[in-house]
């Protein structure tokens, strides 16, 4: 097994990994839109979801994985009405992968956080 960090102080002080590695499998936890060298966080959701991706490509190539080897994604999104400004950067990011998805509508830890997501991905 293979503990994989970003160096955020979330991982220490709430006792988790990034992601873990295990034989042909990455299990990345929610991220959230934060840029994790500076901790800042932008406005948009739209801006957000692009953070969100950007470090799950650099965690899932630690693990030895690429955005392609992605097979499930859930989206935690705070407010219904921010779907339709976040949906470009889904399709640019996992547009032609298709990963079996799920979306809920719920509130985040920080109220700076619009989108947290999480991905699984596997190396068959």
């Amino acid at each position: 097994m293979k503990q994989i960090s970003t160096g955020s102080p979330f991982e220490s002080t709430m006792g988790y990994s990034r992601a873990i590695v295990k034989g042909g499998w990455c299990f990345v936890s929610g991220v959230t839109g934060y840029d994790y060298a500076t901790m800042q966080m932008p406005e948009g959701a739209a801006d957000q979801a692009r953070n969100c991706f950007s470090t799950i490509a650099s965690v899932l190539i630690q693990g030895g994985f690429e955005m392609s080897d992605i097979v499930r994604v859930q989206y935690t999104v705070v407010d219904a009405t921010l779907v339709d400004e976040i949906v470009p950067e889904l399709g640019r990011a996992l547009g032609n992968i298709r990963p079996a998805a799920t979306m809920v509508i719920a509130g985040l830890i920080r109220p700076e956080m619009k989108i947290e997501i999480e991905v699984t991905a596997f190396k068959g």
